[in-house]
């Protein structure tokens, strides 16, 4: 897993650029510890972070392909193809031959046999920038469901792209500044497809192809949810779903440095956890490692909320003694979570305000800090709640059938974002509501329909298309930052397109099939699992129950208050942040009663150390 960058511009020679070049890579060094490498040609120059994690020695990038002295193309790629040793097998049979045993050749070289069509043949998680040096042409490719970052600024005579905005932002051509449109997507839980906030800065859109030439650009999408009848009976679609669950940890657990998996307690990261332990003990009887997280004091500090009834930690021993892994607890001090140079290391990797969640992002990044300390690449139950039918507003028909996205509605919108401290003239001058429902509707209106679909099963398709396509994105966004930042590499088997696409098509009927949420996954998998995860509802990630930070936080908005010129000021709600600076903070099992506190904090430290213009 690494970092890319580089700049194309047809009217300039890019090797005279190279201090511009290192600085755009070097923005992301956190990306790839272990080395970082450049390649300039008239017209092009990339760059690249690298984290080492198969062929550590032989995976050195930007990689070039070089025939009879003249290089063909350059590529700098960020990700892992699952499927390369079969790849490479095949162009071994048409004539290619191989100087490493990475999976990055195998795109490069996979590239010069199938041009642009080498996307549809990968299995993976990746996203890459390859230079083609006899066409003078640059193609700018993402993974199907987006779990690998790519963005890009056009300029007059070319363009500039990477792995993160700062990365562009490094560019002297690449404004930072923020309008309506993007403050918008900054105040709602909203992911917007190609959309990046800062103004004319775009996200390579997940399955697509983005090809700069010297005259043109062009979009090409190469995947896509389809919907297909579903003919498989229940028994089938249960073994179906098995089979690939197995196949796709079998390919994921390869690496040439430790790996681990990440384990709530919850049916998710259980049943990667129990697959691996199976797949691992079946080689060479070596138990998984796995990790879990907690907060110092939680035990008695907990309380129950719509969210959370029961704790992680009873499940995750549950499941560790179950599958006999090498487990570690990593617990953390929640009030340290509101450390502000953590929170700056957060947003240096966000390049966003953390304007949701609140303390997961902090925690994620010291979680994932302390697993790096053993493992380099971990595997994570990411997605699954999306794919399988998870979350709690699936089975809810008032939030399935509402015209909003159902994490932001009235019940549960509070869990992810609070605006009330916010102005509310700007509010209305943004829109913020009309915006969300034409959002969700525009969502509804991409999903693909099956002639004679039920109405329900349709209204169904639509809700999962649209928390895979929208809310997934903001998972995997949050989960590459954190992770990449602390030099981690996570893998999401849950995201294989294979299984995406196969269960997209299930009827709705079929994954409650036991009255239940996933029920699909918990039939795949109850072999493997005790009867207590079995038995278990979906519980989010956890977060700290200690006062001690909402306090904190509390006191670093009244430092902001009294700073002049703070850049979030004018944009609050005086009254507002008063009465709330004057009530009692809300017991810390209740997220709402700080979301609307981490919005400022996060868009203050947002608007200051990145000097954004915001262009209302």
């Amino acid at each position: 897993m690494c970092g890319i960058a580089g700049w194309v511009n047809y009217e300039q020679d890019q090797r005279e650029n190279g201090a511009l070049l290192d600085a755009m890579t070097r923005s992301m060094s956190c990306r790839g510890p272990d080395a970082e490498g450049v390649w300039t040609a008239r017209n092009a120059a990339l760059g690249h972070r690298r984290l080492a994690v198969i062929d550590i020695d032989g995976g050195r990038q930007p990689m070039t392909a070089q025939e009879d002295g003249r290089t063909l193309a350059c590529l700098t790629y960020s990700g892992e193809v699952y499927n390369f040793e079969e790849l490479r097998a095949d162009l071994v049979s048409r004539g290619h031959r191989f100087r490493t045993r990475s999976d990055t050749e195998v795109v490069l070289r996979g590239y010069l046999e199938w041009g642009s069509g080498v996307a549809e043949r990968l299995n993976g998680m990746f996203a890459f920038a390859l230079w083609d040096t006899r066409t003078e042409e640059l193609l700018l490719v993402r993974d199907r469901m987006g779990i690998k970052p790519l963005y890009y600024h056009r300029l007059a005579d070319g363009v500039v792209f990477g792995s993160e905005p700062k990365a562009v932002l490094a560019h002297p051509e690449a404004p930072r500044r923020v309008g309506a449109d993007g403050l918008r997507e900054v105040l709602a839980l909203v992911k917007t497809p190609e959309q990046a906030i800062f103004t004319g800065l775009r996200e390579v859109r997940p399955g697509h192809i983005v090809r700069i030439r010297r005259s043109a650009m062009s979009v090409r999408r190469y995947w896509a949810l389809e919907a297909r009848e579903h003919t498989d009976d229940l028994d089938t679609t249960v073994t179906t779903v098995r089979a690939l669950l197995e196949d796709i940890v079998d390919r994921q657990l390869v690496a040439d440095v430790p790996l681990c998996t990440l384990l709530s307690g919850g049916l998710d990261s259980s049943a990667l956890t129990a697959l691996a332990a199976a797949r691992l003990g079946a080689q060479d009887g070596t138990p998984v490692r796995s990790f879990s997280v907690d907060f110092e004091g939680n035990a008695d500090l907990f309380g129950n909320d719509p969210l959370r009834e029961m704790a992680d930690a009873p499940f995750v021993r549950d499941l560790a003694g179950h599958v006999n892994s090498d487990h570690s607890e990593i617990l953390l001090d929640g009030v340290s979570l509101a450390d502000p140079g953590l929170r700056a290391a957060v947003l240096g990797a966000t390049d966003l305000p953390t304007a949701y969640w609140g303390d997961l992002w902090p925690s994620l990044y010291r979680l994932f800090q302390a697993v790096r300390e053993h493992s380099t690449v971990a595997l994570s139950g990411e997605s699954a709640d999306e794919v399988f039918g998870g979350y709690r507003w699936f089975h809810d028909p008032q939030a399935a059938q509402g015209d909003i996205f159902p994490w932001l509605s009235p019940v549960t919108s509070k869990y992810f974002g609070d605006n009330s401290l916010i102005d509310p003239g700007l509010l209305d001058k943004l829109g913020l509501d009309d915006f969300v429902r034409d959002s969700y509707a525009q969502a509804r209106a991409e999903t693909p329909e099956l002639p004679g679909e039920e109405p329900s099963e349709r209204r169904m398709r639509q809700l999962s298309y649209v928390h895979l396509t929208r809310f997934v994105q903001a998972l995997l966004d949050r989960k590459d930052r954190m992770s990449m930042a602390t030099g981690l590499e996570v893998r999401v088997p849950y995201c294989d397109h294979r299984l995406v696409q196969y269960v997209f098509n299930v009827p709705w009927k079929m994954k409650t099939h036991d009255g239940r949420e996933k029920s699909l996954l918990r039939s795949a998998t109850k072999d493997l699992l005790p009867e207590s995860v079995l038995r278990r509802a979906k519980a989010p990630y956890p977060a700290t129950h200690n006062p001690g930070y909402e306090t904190a936080l509390r006191d670093q908005l009244r430092a902001v208050l009294a700073e002049p010129g703070a850049p979030v000021v004018p944009l609050l709600d005086p009254a507002a942040v008063s009465r709330f600076l004057n009530t009692a903070p809300g017991k810390m099992s209740r997220q709402s009663d700080r979301m609307g506190l981490e919005l400022v904090l996060g868009l203050n430290a947002w608007l200051t150390s990145y000097e954004v213009s915001l262009d209302l």
